[in-house]
């Protein structure tokens, strides 16, 4: 199995190269914003329907922006796919250069088990103010990793349900305001 990594501007394509491990999936992304409206995207209530991809209204969001707090929503899969909740439990909260949460929600998918963390993906977000010729911007690195405590069939069934896809599909809908 190969991981790859995806890097993206308003202006190209993804390109993907090989990422260091098997057990990671890195997103790179630039955008024409500061650091501060990147992380707003990920962590204020009113702006968290691009991770959804439903409206504010029908994804209801909550986030308890602090180390222990959980964020919460609906996703759907698709038009017309099942609705479920996701979220994550925050693991740390530097505003605006770094965010980490274990992914999932408790009941939902993944099913987040607090007290077997390892058990879910970890995500761990990296703001990086950038300037160029047209003005202020930001890297954003996501990366999505998977515990060394699960065993290799454990790490092939994540890769198996389409993460990969769906984690470059959900962060490619992100168009901080």
């Amino acid at each position: 199995m190969t991981t790859q990594n995806s890097t993206q501007n308003s202006t190209q394509n993804p390109t993907r190269t090989p990422a260091p491990t098997a057990r990671s999936i890195e997103l790179v992304r630039e955008y024409p914003v500061e650091p501060q409206r990147v992380f707003a995207a990920w962590t204020d209530p009113e702006q968290l329907e691009w991770f959804s991809g439903l409206p504010a209204a029908q994804s209801e969001p909550t986030v308890d922006l602090r180390p222990g707090g959980f964020w919460r929503l609906t996703l759907q899969e698709g038009p017309d796919g099942r609705r479920y909740a996701t979220g994550g439990l925050y693991r740390l909260v530097e505003p605006p250069h770094r965010l980490e949460f274990h992914w999932g929600a408790p009941g939902g998918w993944p099913d987040l088990d607090p007290d077997d963390l390892d058990a879910v993906p970890l995500v761990s977000l990296r703001f990086e103010p950038t300037t160029s010729a047209t003005g202020s911007g930001t890297r954003m690195t996501a990366t999505l990793a998977l515990s060394d405590r699960l065993d290799e069939a454990q790490v092939e069934h994540w890769f198996s349900l389409g993460i990969r896809e769906g984690w470059t599909m959900t962060v490619d809908r992100l168009a901080p305001q």
